[in-house]
């Protein structure tokens, strides 16, 4: 009897410790960090004083409280579908003055639209957050969030967040091609500026793993010749812009080699190439088969393909946004966002490498 008594009793305690012991970081969901540019920034912007902006109607108008939220998007942008199969909510812009106390164990997003790798690219936007720091940012924040949970449980919630950056796009768009004739055009010929890109973007996921980030996804750019956008500027006949179609078509091939040399140096597979032009090559040139009326046309603009000029409460807007693949005239629909995920979530090597989001979720989930 003496020893029943005894294990009870032990039981109790036992059970009464665990009830009482402080939470850590693998207790919270996986924490989410996101860093780049419009197609992920969602709603730092907001907080400065900027064109590159979504704070206005229509923007938002498919976003569950329907309103603008600083998404490029008329709903969710990837960062916000990769959050739902995650599990979690979305992480909150940094600027935000809610990230504070619990919502900063979901992580955090940095993204400012308008950025890019270099710190010249989106220059005509004049008060963005640059990649750098954006960096920094992620420092500070990590800063806070020891203060919070403490030095280790912070470091353990980095070390095993998942992390998305998205840049490059800009760096042609708004930069190398913005206007002829441009500083960059005159400094590069475009076969020695695509490799000036990937070294200064070495540089920033050096700096990113440095700053404990273990699992990073990395986005090339998506068919950055065929938006609405340029297809008005540069089309005729419907037909892709050549110059940007040839500057991503030699960018993410070296993109990819550059995360496979980075992983090879580490000893690990720390960095994942997501292919954003394969993902989005399928509907932009079969969208009937997405349930797509058109891939040229965007949901919200004006002009010939709705890309001219910025989406606004004045411009056209169609009815169901849900057979377009762009809403504005460089931004995805919601649902064409949810056909990218789809991609990196079960997609083959072709779309993302050296392996899928649900593998490598699956298997971090196991370690």
């Amino acid at each position: 009897m003496d020893a029943l008594r005894l294990v009870t009793t032990l039981l109790f305690a036992a059970a009464a410790l665990m009830a009482g012991a402080p939470k850590t970081a693998s207790a919270a969901p996986r924490a989410f960090f996101v860093f780049g540019d419009s197609l992920v920034d969602n709603g730092n912007n907001n907080y400065l004083i900027t064109t590159a902006r979504a704070d206005a109607p229509p923007y938002g108008i498919d976003f569950p409280t329907h309103m603008p939220t600083g998404r490029f998007s008329n709903g969710l942008n990837i960062p916000d579908i990769i959050s739902e199969h995650l599990g979690s909510q979305p992480a909150l812009p940094y600027l935000s003055p809610d990230l504070r106390g619990d919502n900063m164990l979901v992580g955090a997003n940095f993204a400012s639209a308008g950025v890019g790798i270099l710190n010249d690219t989106g220059i005509q936007f004049v008060n963005i957050i640059r990649i750098g720091q954006q960096l920094q940012n992620f420092q500070e924040y990590q800063q806070k969030l020891a203060a919070f949970i403490g030095e280790d449980a912070a470091t353990q919630l980095v070390n095993q967040a998942l992390v998305l950056i998205t840049l490059g796009g800009n760096d042609f768009v708004n930069n190398y091609y913005l206007v002829p004739f441009s500083v960059r055009s005159r400094q590069f010929a475009i076969q020695d500026y695509v490799p000036y890109l990937i070294s200064e973007y070495r540089k920033i996921l050096s700096r990113l793993y440095e700053l404990g980030a273990r699992r990073v996804v990395v986005t090339g750019t998506g068919m950055i010749g065929c938006v609405p956008a340029e297809l008005a500027m540069h089309s005729i006949d419907g037909s892709c812009a050549r110059d940007l179609t040839e500057a991503a078509d030699l960018f993410n091939p070296q993109l990819e080699r550059m995360l496979a040399e980075i992983n090879g140096e580490i000893g690990s597979d720390v960095f994942i190439a997501a292919n954003t032009r394969r993902a989005s090559f399928d509907f932009m040139f079969n969208p009937q088969d997405y349930g797509f009326v058109t891939a040229k046309v965007a949901c919200c603009g004006q002009g010939p393909y709705n890309g001219i000029g910025l989406c606004t409460p004045a411009s056209n807007v169609c009815p169901n946004r849900d057979v377009y693949a762009y809403w504005d005239a460089f931004h995805p629909t919601e649902r064409a966002n949810r056909i990218i995920v789809s991609q990196f979530m079960h997609g083959s090597t072709d779309h993302i490498s050296p392996m899928n989001l649900s593998t490598i979720l699956a298997m971090d989930n196991n370690v």
